[in-house]
């Protein structure tokens, strides 16, 4: 148990020090701004039949604890990944290999560190819930138990089911990948979703332990951020039910999550490489170093800047597996043949190439070499290009079909999505280095998208229509900027010059 201990508090120390944590907690202080919105507000979190409580310490932390096991369960996901992967970048893996460390403990230490991540954004979350308790000003009666006791039964087990199943995804070959990152929306969706029914298994979420403390009038219980069209009545809340089922289904799912966090231990050796056998041992490689910038060289005028783009497009598209390419023939030749409006066949076609775009702004580890080329403002727009070819190389019959037919709408929305996506792509992966990043965010716009949410439709599939496709190419510019200023400063900051060549 000490091991355990010593393990998650060094590896949650190591967490905490980067600025990416303090951004997560200024993200948790939002959700809970949101999950308790003013009293003339219209949007809810919690919508019971047109009721909500009020605004007391119970309920002020069960719509808190709600938002955490709704949406942190999502985001979290995505924060505390790469735990594993870390270690193998950084070296400790192969110092952990050498040591008397078992692979279970190791995965104990994992585990208790993602909970203490995630544990810690939740606390963040009820400290903001008892300050906009006392702003909103309905009740300033504080009730420290009724506060906590909902995050402690509602939101502490899905957050370990996630610390579970965000281990699970790094110690897995499969689905440590970028398939990974997709296939999480997609559980997560079911789990949101089959996680409210009052059949749910362990509980779920826990919405169906509310069922008797709603208004008797409640004909319709509704989770997520909602619109309501006037500011809901108000009820007593009595806080949340305790009996002896609905305790016992949240401690077993906890020991549930804790069963999946130590399920790796069958197969993950630890970073052990000969026990990998020696194919493993030929493949290691070192770890990372820490590239220190090579001195700026004089421009120089070459044909680069049409052979760039291509050699980037060739690095974003290297490794691509054979059964890929298929799919990517096979969407082709339904963007020409499908009898299905061109638009409406993007939202399938865009959404096959989203590993390779993540791509885009993360390949770090090629500085050493990108560095003695002359032009870093002419490198970035190569790679940028290379994205826009890739995304309108992917959907190109459908620009075809849409010429054919005179459709200038269509092809205007189709320009403006091929701009959009690699910029998205190219920004989030510059801002975080992360390849995750934009697969999680890329994929629920996708998500929004074939749900008929129009104001996410920046490729025009939507028959209703979504932003003006100049709106959606100029966004696209926004978003190159911030990237153009972002390396700008790196650049600076790190070489102490900047040749824009």
């Amino acid at each position: 148990m000490t091991a355990v201990i010593g393990l998650a508090v060094a590896d949650f120390r190591e967490r905490v020090r980067r600025p990416a944590y303090l951004v997560m907690l200024i993200s948790a202080v939002g959700l809970g701004w949101l999950a308790v919105p003013p009293t003339d507000a219209r949007w809810v979190v919690l919508d019971a039949g047109g009721f909500r409580g009020t605004y007391t310490s119970a309920y002020v932390g069960l719509v808190t604890a709600l938002t955490s096991a709704l949406w942190l369960t999502f985001v979290g996901f995505y924060l505390v990944r790469d735990a594993v992967a870390r270690d193998v970048r950084t070296g400790v893996g192969q110092l952990l290999a050498a040591s008397p460390l078992r692979t279970p403990v190791y995965l104990a230490g994992k585990f208790a560190s993602n909970l203490l991540v995630l544990g810690s954004m939740a606390a963040t979350l009820a400290v903001t819930a008892l300050a906009l308790q006392l702003l909103r000003g309905e009740s300033r009666t504080v009730d420290l138990v009724g506060l906590l006791t909902p995050f402690v039964f509602l939101a502490l087990p899905m957050l370990a089911v996630t610390a579970a199943a965000a281990l699970l995804w790094d110690a897995t070959p499969v689905l440590r990948s970028g398939f990974g990152n997709i296939l999480w929306c997609f559980v997560w969706m079911v789990g949101a979703i089959g996680g409210q029914s009052a059949s749910a298994p362990l509980g779920g979420i826990g919405v169906s332990q509310l069922a008797g403390t709603m208004p008797a009038t409640s004909d319709s219980f509704g989770l997520g951020l909602m619109y309501v069209d006037a500011p809901l009545r108000t009820f007593d809340w009595p806080g949340l039910p305790l009996d002896p089922p609905f305790v016992a289904g949240r401690v077993a799912l906890t020991l549930l999550a804790v069963a999946v966090a130590l399920l790796p231990a069958l197969w993950f050796h630890r970073f052990d490489i000969a026990a990998r056998g020696p194919a493993a041992a030929v493949s290691a490689g070192e770890p990372r170093t820490v590239y220190k910038g090579l001195p700026q060289t004089p421009a120089v005028v070459t044909g680069s800047a049409v052979r760039l783009p291509f050699a980037e497009l060739r690095v974003l598209l290297r490794g691509t597996p054979w059964w890929w390419w298929t799919g990517a023939a096979l969407l082709a030749l339904l963007g020409l043949a499908s009898p299905v409006d061109p638009g409406s066949v993007l939202a399938v076609v865009w959404i096959w190439p989203v590993i390779l775009w993540s791509r885009l702004g993360t390949r770090r580890e090629a500085g050493a070499i990108l560095a003695a080329y002359p032009g870093p403002r002419r490198r970035l727009l190569a790679e940028f290009a290379a994205g826009v070819l890739l995304t309108a190389g992917t959907a190109a019959p459908s620009a075809i079909r849409m010429a054919v037919e005179a459709d200038r709408a269509g092809l205007a929305a189709w320009a403006a999505g091929a701009l959009f996506i690699p910029a998205l792509a190219l920004a989030l992966g510059t801002l975080t280095g992360a390849a995750r990043t934009f697969q999680a965010v890329y994929t629920i716009l996708w998500y929004m998208l074939i749900n008929d949410v129009a104001a996410v439709d920046f490729m025009g599939a939507l028959p209703s229509g979504g932003p003006p496709p100049a709106l959606v190419a100029a966004s696209a510019l926004a978003l190159l900027g911030i990237v153009f200023f972002f390396r700008t400063v790196r650049t600076f900051g790190g070489r102490g010059s900047v040749c824009w060549g």
